[in-house]
């Protein structure tokens, strides 16, 4: 009987190395086998099997969150702005009045400031000058702008006298000799005309007496009287400015 286990274990003992020698053993069936296969993948054209590919490495995350910039519009719907041109003021207008050099008072009344009428201007001031013609024939004699003088030429007044005709007289006085002064003109208190015969009263100084007038008509369209301020009597003559 033992002789029995002791063979029946040794045989088991020669199984186990006989089947671990036969794993060590390559198969040539398999081997064989496998390159077929291959031959024939590439006789058909097939690509051989790839290798599998790696996989990638995670992406590290950005240092610090930001929102990625819109993407620009397409061209096609870009559209070209014409912008308005700049303001530009107008230039200022060139003036035509002469430069002066002294000021002009109320008494140089025949000098003006303006520069020269132009065309418009000519024709605008013909025709009030015609009006001015046409007023004046309906005038009297008497009407307009005279000066009182002395015999031997001395200026004494400037009169301004309106003629509505059929005797009716009006006028103002101007002291030449005392040019600036507020109170060297005024208006005549009296003017009447009697027959040939023009007399005027007028106030030449504040406080002072009255000045009388009386004239008669000379050739020549002048008139010829005497001046009475208070006890003076100054004979005098009137012409026409």
């Amino acid at each position: 009987m033992n002789q029995f286990l002791r063979s029946a274990i040794g045989l088991l003992a020669l199984a186990a190395a006989s089947a671990a020698q036969a794993q060590d053993v390559v198969d040539p069936i398999g081997s064989i086998l496998d390159q077929v296969d291959e031959e024939t993948a590439e006789t058909l054209g097939a690509p051989p099997p790839a290798a599998p590919a790696p996989e990638p490495a995670p992406a590290a995350a950005p240092a610090f969150p930001y929102s990625p910039a819109p993407a620009p519009p397409p061209a096609e719907r870009l559209a070209v702005v014409s912008l308005p041109p700049a303001y530009a003021p107008p230039p200022p207008p060139v003036s035509r009045r002469p430069r002066l050099t002294a000021p002009v008072t109320v008494d140089e009344y025949d000098k003006t400031p303006e520069a020269p009428l132009n065309a418009v201007e000519l024709g605008y001031e013909s025709r009030l000058r015609s009006s001015f013609a046409s007023a004046q024939g309906m005038q009297g004699p008497m009407d307009g702008a005279w000066v009182l003088r002395t015999r031997s030429g001395e200026t004494l007044y400037s009169f301004l006298l309106v003629d509505k005709g059929g005797g009716t007289l009006e006028g103002a006085w101007r002291d030449p000799r005392r040019r600036g002064s507020p109170d060297a003109s005024g208006f005549l208190v009296d003017i009447q005309r009697v027959g040939s015969q023009v007399t005027a009263s007028f106030y030449p100084r504040p406080g002072a007496g009255v000045a009388t007038l009386m004239l008669n008509p000379v050739s020549g369209g002048e008139w010829s009287g005497d001046l009475l301020e208070g006890r003076d009597r100054t004979a005098v003559t009137l012409r026409r400015n």
